[in-house]
């Protein structure tokens, strides 16, 4: 049996001992595609160290990454030692799997920023000081950086036969449109990752997504060849969408856990609109409730559907992971300002870039603040200094008819508008009816 640890609970459980089989774990949670024979038996024997790799071609990790991260998380909560590979040598070749094109390569200096910026980001979901299974964070180019190509391609590419790197899906899949060196050399940089690991941190478990399958198992044959060992493999399935599009994309391209490539906002929508049977696959997957908790909040959300209890525990719980409280509030509060009845008094605790972000897309105006300061006639400002209405007349006769609000408060022919009505620094939230919205930028 494996051995009690001595984890310490934090905010949001990571860490936190769980009395659970780590594969089993990912079993009933739709987590696990590929696994090696023995893999689940020496799992329950031992705390196992286990690796998972990230790309660093970008300052983010995104909510595609997060299959991976969660992996990691349920595996520390298991009780083993969960440790994250950052590439900052495999980011200088480009991984093939998965792609028709080979990547731009990055330069060390833009690698390194990268690297730095998903470190900060790893460190929000797993535990770094919780005694023998405190998580680890490498980065590959340490044991790279003084390898010559030559004592490489002599003491590591002997062990394996261009045969077996060939029948590889990831080279097959690309043999009609070509492939670089670079890339054709990748399993086997990939591979010694696993080795070097497993020879200096006693790491005998990598994870990854399926399409990893045939670079782990690389690793695991130069283990195997090199080092006269063992070692072990499992992977994720890759999640899709119900209607067959790829997970972690919206509209607006890639959803990032940067608040500055994703705003909270963005990032709590993106939960929030979740398909039902998306959402009930995506629970499991990213939630760290238990089973039962997890159960019941299925069999309620069945029940009724249109609360969307689902949608909305998944989106407040990854939101609040990823910022933090006080973000998810105010991804709240913003919601409430486009589909709920919010008030004036929470419209201006957001800050501009909260505003910014629930208003992107809708018609914008410009107003200067000179023109703003003597005070403006609500006519005049609605239908001559913006074009929200065509007329004077059409806006008199919506005001009139109790239509328009000014930052969620209903405004009468009295109006004047001026500095007072301005929120976040710069802006007046103008509204149409019930749901056009208008978003005026005051310039200087």
């Amino acid at each position: 049996m494996m051995a009690k640890l001595a984890i310490h609970s934090s905010d949001n459980g990571k860490g936190r001992l769980m009395n659970t089989n780590f594969v089993e774990e990912l079993r009933w949670r739709g987590m696990l595609h590929d696994i090696m024979p023995e893999t689940e038996e020496l799992l329950t024997k031992e705390m196992v160290s286990g690796y998972i790799g990230f790309d660093p071609t970008a300052d983010s990790l995104g909510v595609g990454n997060m299959v991976q991260i969660m992996t990691l998380v349920h595996f520390q909560r298991s009780g083993h030692k969960p440790i994250a590979l950052v590439g900052g040598a495999t980011g200088m070749v480009g991984d093939p799997s998965g792609k028709s094109a080979e990547r731009n390569l990055l330069d060390l200096e833009a690698l390194q920023h990268n690297l730095n910026c998903q470190k900060a980001q790893l460190e929000k979901f797993l535990n770094f000081d919780c005694g023998d299974n405190s998580a680890e964070i490498v980065n590959n180019y340490d044991w790279f950086k003084e390898f010559d190509f030559l004592d490489f391609i002599r003491d590591v590419g002997k062990h394996m036969s261009v045969n077996y790197m060939m029948a590889k899906d990831s080279v097959k899949n690309r043999l009609e449109t070509g492939m670089s060196f670079t890339e054709f050399s990748y399993q086997l940089i990939q591979g010694y990752d696993f080795y070097h690991l497993w020879k200096n941190n006693g790491v005998k478990l990598q994870m990854g997504g399926s399409d990893q399958w045939g670079n782990i198992t690389t690793g695991t044959e130069l283990i195997r060849r090199l080092g006269r060992g063992s070692a072990h493999a499992l992977t994720t399935p890759l999640i899709k969408k119900a209607d067959g599009t790829k997970f972690g994309k919206s509209e607006g391209g890639n959803v990032w856990l940067d608040p500055n490539r994703t705003a909270p906002y963005a990032f709590y929508q993106f939960w929030l609109n979740t398909a039902d049977t998306d959402a009930e696959n995506y629970i499991k997957i990213f939630s760290i409730k238990s089973r039962v908790e997890i159960e019941t909040l299925i069999a309620e959300h069945n029940e009724a559907p249109d609360q969307r209890k689902l949608q909305k525990a998944l989106a407040e719980e990854v939101t609040e992971r990823v910022h933090s409280k006080k973000e998810l509030e105010n991804a709240q509060a913003a919601s409430q300002i486009l589909f709920g009845k919010a008030t004036e008094e929470q419209l201006r605790k957001l800050d501009r870039s909260a505003l910014e972000s629930v208003f992107e897309g809708v018609p914008q105006f410009e107003l200067s603040r000179a023109t703003l300061a003597g005070g403006l006639d609500i006519i005049k400002a609605l239908a001559e200094h913006t074009a929200i209405f065509p007329s004077k007349g059409e806006a008199r006769k919506m005001v009139q008819g109790n239509g328009v609000a000014i930052n969620k408060s209903k405004v009468d022919l009295d109006k004047i508008l001026s500095e007072e009505d301005v929120v976040a620094g710069g802006l007046i939230i103008a509204q149409k009816g019930k749901k056009n919205y208008f978003l005026i930028t005051i310039v200087d």
